[in-house]
C-alpha cells in the first residue's frame, strides 16, 4: 500500500516498515515544528485497518481486550489491547465505532494475524470481521488531539481520497516529525518498543489501552496482580543520546550498564529541541540515574514508567 502522497514535492519515502510512507517532505524539524503549533496532518495511510461490524461486536470486544467498549459512544477513539493467558501483549489497536461498525488501526502487516486470532473467538456471537486496508487510509491531525484524551488526533480517510484530503489538510508532515513527537511525550509503539514478553505494565498502557475496572479478559490477572501488589520487571524510559554522534541505534540493540546488557532501544529519532531521544525497556532494577550506553552512544534516562508504580495501588485488607 504504498502512499500516492509520495508524490508530493519534496517527499523522502520511509524505511523498512515505515517504507510506504514519507519520511519527510524536505525538513522535518520545520514539519516538528507544526506539528506543534497544531498545523498540517501526518500519512500514516501505511497501517493496516480491521472492521468489525454486528450487533455484538462492542460487548464481545469488550470481553477479549483489555479495554471498557460496551456503551462506547460514536467518535470516540480508544486503545485496547489482546494479551495472552500470561500477560503478554499480542496485538495492540486504536479504534472507533461509528454506531454500525468498530473501525480500528493497527501495525503495517498485523490485521491478518489480528483477524484470525478474532476469527477463532467468534463463536456464536453476531460479528462480521473484514480487513479494509485497501478502502480506509489513517492520517492524523495535530489539530483534532486533546492531550488529554488518549489516542486522539486520528482520522480514517478514504483512500481513493487521499490527494485531495492532503490539499485540504495541509501541509504534510513526514512520519520522522510525528515518531520524534511521539517518542518524546514516551508513548510506545507495538513491536519496536515492545516484544514477545512485554506486559501493559511495563510501558505505561494503563490506563490508556487497558481499563482496571472491567470484567474477566484474557491475561487480566497478569496485569492486576502487578497492578496493584508488584513491579513490572522492565520499565519504559526516554533516552537521551549522545549528539555527537551522526547516527541512531538500530531497532532492538542492546542496552548497556557497565558490562551487563539491561535492556533493548525500540524507536528513535531526532527532536528538534531535545536531539537525539529513543524509547528504551529497561530492567527494573536498573538506577533512573545510571549512564547507559547503546551502540556506543551513551544515553541518559528520563522516567516515563515508574519502576515502583505497583507500590502507589495497595489493596484494602480487611
Amino acid at each position: 500500500m504504498t502512499s500516492p502522497l509520495l508524490e508530493l514535492p519534496g517527499a523522502v519515502a520511509g524505511d523498512g516498515l515505515d517504507a510506504p510512507v514519507a519520511a519527510h517532505y524536505g525538513s522535518f524539524n520545520v514539519e516538528q515544528r507544526a506539528l506543534e503549533a497544531g498545523e498540517g496532518f501526518v500519512d500514516l495511510s501505511h497501517r493496516d485497518v480491521v472492521r468489525i461490524a454486528g450487533p455484538d461486536r462492542l460487548t464481545w470486544l469488550h470481553s477479549l481486550t483489555t479495554q471498557h467498549l460496551t456503551g462506547l459512544a460514536p467518535g470516540t477513539w480508544t486503545g485496547a489491547l489482546v494479551l495472552s493467558p500470561q500477560g503478554h501483549v499480542e496485538h495492540a489497536l486504536v479504534g472507533v465505532d461509528d454506531g454500525e461498525a468498530f473501525v480500528a488501526h493497527t501495525e503495517p502487516g498485523r490485521a491478518a494475524a489480528l483477524l484470525e486470532f478474532l476469527d477463532r473467538m467468534r463463536f456464536m456471537m453476531r460479528v462480521e470481521l473484514s480487513d479494509v486496508t485497501g478502502e480506509l487510509a489513517v492520517a492524523w491531525r495535530p489539530a483534532l488531539r486533546d492531550p488529554a484524551v488518549p489516542h486522539s488526533g486520528y482520522e480514517l480517510v478514504p483512500r481513493d481520497r487521499l490527494a485531495a484530503y492532503a490539499a485540504a489538510a495541509g501541509p504534510a508532515a513526514g512520519l520522522w516529525a510525528f515518531e520524534a513527537l511521539r517518542i518524546a511525550r514516551g508513548e510506545p509503539r507495538f513491536g519496536l518498543d515492545t516484544d514477545a514478553r512485554t506486559i501493559p505494565n511495563e510501558v505505561g498502557w494503563i490506563p490508556s489501552s487497558v481499563h482496571l475496572d472491567k470484567g474477566c479478559y484474557r491475561g487480566q490477572e497478569t496485569v492486576a496482580r502487578v497492578h496493584t501488589l508488584g513491579r513490572p520487571p522492565r520499565r519504559l524510559t526516554l533516552l537521551h543520546l549522545d549528539g555527537t554522534e551522526n547516527r541512531l541505534p538500530a531497532v532492538g540493540a542492546d542496552l548497556l550498564h557497565g558490562d551487563r546488557v539491561v535492556g533493548f532501544v525500540g524507536s528513535s529519532a531526532r527532536h528538534h529541541e531535545l536531539g537525539p531521544i529513543a524509547l528504551g525497556l529497561v530492567k527494573r532494577n536498573v538506577p533512573l540515574d545510571a549512564a547507559l550506553v547503546v551502540d556506543g552512544m551513551p544515553a541518559g534516562q528520563e522516567a516515563v514508567v515508574d519502576p515502583e508504580v505497583g507500590l502507589h495501588v495497595r489493596p484494602r485488607l480487611r
